[in-house]
C-alpha cells in the first residue's frame, strides 16, 4: 500500500492526527536549537531573572539563560535520549524474544532467567545507584544506553510468547517441511506479526525513558549542565520559582513534557491497532 495511502487511513483517526501534529512541532521546535545564538551551558550570557519580551521570548531565568532557547536543546536533547533508550532495547528484546522462543529449551530457560532477574529486582534503584556510580560520564549518549540496558526485560517477554503461539501453528510446520531456512522464517513470516508488537513497545518504551530521566535529573545524577526537561525542572525547583513567582521557569518543561507523553501514547495506540490484522479485519466488516 502506498505511504500516502497509509498516512490518509491513518489520519481518520483522531488520536493519530494530534499525536503527529504535536510531536511534529516539537521536533521542530527542537531543532531551533540549531540556530541558538547562545551556548547552552553558559551561564549569564544574558541579565537574570527577566520577564518575557520580544528579545527573550520566554524570559530568563536565575542563571542568565533565555528559557526558549534553553528550552529548545532541552527537547531535542530529551527526545534523543529517549530514541537511543528505545531503539537500543527493541533490538534486544525482538532478538532476546525471537531466539528465546523459537529454540526453546536451555536456551529459552537461560534467556528468561536474565529477563525474569531484571524485572524482580528494583529497577529504579539499580538504576539511581548506577547513575551515581557513572555520574561524572553523565551524557545524554550514556544516559540512552543505561536506560537502554533495564528497558528491555518485560518486552522481550512479550514478544517471546507471541512466538512461542507462532511456533506452534500450522504454517511454521509447513515452512519446516519444506526446508525454509531459519531465517528466512523468523523474517517472513515471525516479524510481521510482531511489528505491531515492537513499534508499541518501543513508544512506551520512550515515554518510560523520558520519565526515567526527568526523575533521575530531578534527585541531581544527571549532568546539570547539559539542558533536558528533567534539567530544567530540577533548576526551576532548586531556584524557588514557585515562591519567587516565576511560572514560566516551571511551566515551560511542564508544558513540554505533558504534550510529549500524550503524543507518544496517542501515537502508540493508534498505530498499534491500524497494524493489528484483527481489528482491521473488524474494521473493514464495519465499513
Amino acid at each position: 500500500m502506498p505511504t500516502r495511502q497509509i498516512m490518509k487511513e491513518l489520519f481518520k483517526d483522531y488520536r493519530f492526527a494530534f499525536a503527529f501534529i504535536v510531536l511534529c512541532l516539537l521536533v521542530i521546535f527542537a531543532a531551533f536549537s540549531v540556530f541558538s545564538p547562545y551556548d547552552p551551558t553558559f551561564w549569564f550570557y544574558a541579565p537574570r531573572d527577566l520577564p518575557a519580551s520580544w528579545t527573550h521570548f520566554l524570559g530568563t531565568n536565575s542563571k542568565g539563560q533565555d528559557i526558549f532557547w534553553q528550552a529548545t536543546f532541552a527537547i531535542r536533547n530529551s527526545l534523543i535520549i529517549s530514541v537511543i533508550a528505545g531503539v537500543i532495547s527493541r533490538v534486544i528484546a525482538v532478538m532476546v524474544g525471537l531466539i528465546a522462543g523459537y529454540r526453546g529449551g536451555m536456551t529459552d530457560r537461560v534467556l528468561m532467567f536474565v529477563s525474569d532477574g531484571l524485572l524482580v529486582v528494583p529497577l529504579f534503584l539499580i538504576i539511581v545507584l548506577l547513575a551515581m556510580l557513572i555520574r561524572d560520564k553523565m551524557n545524554i549518549v550514556n544516559l540512552g544506553l543505561l536506560l537502554a540496558f533495564f528497558g528491555w526485560a518485560w518486552d522481550a517477554r512479550v514478544i517471546r510468547s507471541q512466538i512461542l503461539s507462532l511456533r506452534e501453528r500450522e504454517f511454521t510446520q509447513t515452512a519446516i517441511l519444506s526446508g525454509t531456512r531459519t531465517m528466512n522464517l523468523v523474517i517472513k513470516e515471525y516479524l510481521p506479526f510482531i511489528t505491531p508488537l515492537v513499534f508499541s513497545t518501543l513508544i512506551n518504551n520512550m515515554s518510560w525513558a523520558i520519565g526515567m530521566e526527568i526523575t533521575l535529573s530531578i534527585v541531581g545524577l544527571t549532568n546539570m549542565d547539559i539542558p533536558t526537561l528533567g534539567t530544567m525542572l530540577q533548576w526551576a525547583i532548586s531556584y524557588q520559582s514557585l515562591l519567587l513567582g516565576r511560572w514560566m521557569w516551571l511551566l515551560t518543561p511542564i508544558i513540554l513534557s505533558i504534550f510529549l507523553f500524550i503524543a507518544l501514547y496517542w501515537l502508540s495506540v493508534s498505530v498499534s491497532e491500524y497494524l493489528d490484522p484483527r481489528i482491521r479485519i473488524q474494521r473493514v466488516g464495519v465499513e
